[in-house]
């Protein structure tokens, strides 16, 4: 079966595109970017190579994310980067192949529907939609299919989504559109209106991976920062520390503490009961910010705790949905 069908499971993400060969495990991790020469619109590189290219380009060529907030922002984009990686995946399958793909929680039907069409149209036979808390649930172990409530908080580069999971599907569930490139985003205004320095967008995410943290850390980190002087228009170099970061990231951090309480604040009294036991997992590439399962547990008073490869849970999950289908078929893939 594995050589006439592939079964393929993709977690779609704002940052990065995570592709799960059933049989095989993740066999792609790569950034979720396109380069496409603009006069012809045809597509330059994809992924990591693109990536590499990102603000320093000539005119010709643009690099852009075709998704923004985990949905898909430029349609053609998206299908001709999927088309990409499913290929890539499939390897020799003779037809074509099922996919299930992660959609964040708070899409839309268009929305929905869109992820869909751009799946088929970039190959895919049969393609089934599973929401991203479910899927990073089941990633990160959880004993989804139980009568047990269970906390997953999936925060990736493009929204932070909070759910309660009970017998393969959501009981209550929030999202917003706030991820890791907001934090990038808070720190690179953070800089600019401090330091008058404007720096790109890999500077402060690089600054966020290295010294970044929710919450002060007993040992404070130092980074040396070069970009450009809004004054003179020179590059400059200044030293930043984690404890300015901490300050820089307060306001995302508190919409994600939000949408978190707003599903505690949902949850029936039994599951409430469960979750207070095990506790609230993290998952996405956010939930490796430092301290930010201290700052969760302080804010919510619910013990939280970083799964195990926060990174691949959604991915991992899409792989789990593969082999439920049947089950998943009635109270999942619907419409």
């Amino acid at each position: 079966m594995g050589i006439l069908r592939a079964e393929i499971g993709i977690d779609l993400g704002t940052v990065n595109v995570l592709v799960y060969v059933r049989g095989k495990g993740i066999v792609i991790q790569e950034p979720s970017v396109v380069a496409i020469l603009s006069r012809e619109e045809t597509v330059v590189e994809v992924g990591e190579e693109a990536r590499q290219m990102y603000g320093r380009t000539p005119d010709e060529i643009e690099v852009a994310r075709p998704l923004r907030d985990g949905v898909i922002a430029d349609y053609q984009v998206t299908q001709r980067m999927l088309q990409h990686f499913v290929n890539k995946a499939k390897g020799f399958s003779l037809l074509p192949p099922r996919v299930v793909i992660g959609v964040p929680y708070g899409v839309t039907s268009v929305e929905r529907r869109a992820v869909r069409e751009a799946a088929i149209e970039a190959g895919a036979g049969e393609v089934y939609p599973i929401r991203e808390p479910l899927a990073a649930a089941y990633g990160a172990g959880l004993p989804v299919d139980t009568a047990t409530g269970n906390l997953v908080v999936d925060i990736g580069g493009g929204t932070a989504e909070a759910a309660v999971v009970s017998m393969n599907g959501i009981v209550v569930a929030n999202s917003v559109r706030v991820g890791g490139l907001k934090l990038d985003a808070a720190i690179q205004n953070f800089i600019r209106r401090k330091y008058n320095l404007a720096i790109g967008e890999p500077t402060a995410e690089e600054i966020k991976i290295n010294i970044g943290s929710a919450l002060p850390l007993e040992e404070e980190m130092y980074m040396q920062v070069q970009g450009r002087d809004q004054v003179t228009g020179l590059p400059r170099t200044i030293e930043v520390s984690t404890n300015e970061i901490v300050e820089a990231l307060q306001e995302p951090l508190a919409q994600i503490s939000a949408c978190v309480k707003s599903v505690l604040e949902r949850t029936p009294p039994e599951l409430a009961s469960d979750i207070i036991d095990r506790g609230m997992a993290l998952t996405g590439g956010t939930a490796l910010l430092h301290k930010l399962d201290e700052y969760l547990t302080r804010e919510t008073g619910v013990p939280a705790y970083v799964a195990d490869a926060p990174i691949a849970c959604v991915a991992l999950g899409t792989g789990r949905a593969l082999e439920n289908i049947e089950v998943l078929k009635r109270t999942e893939f619907i419409g």
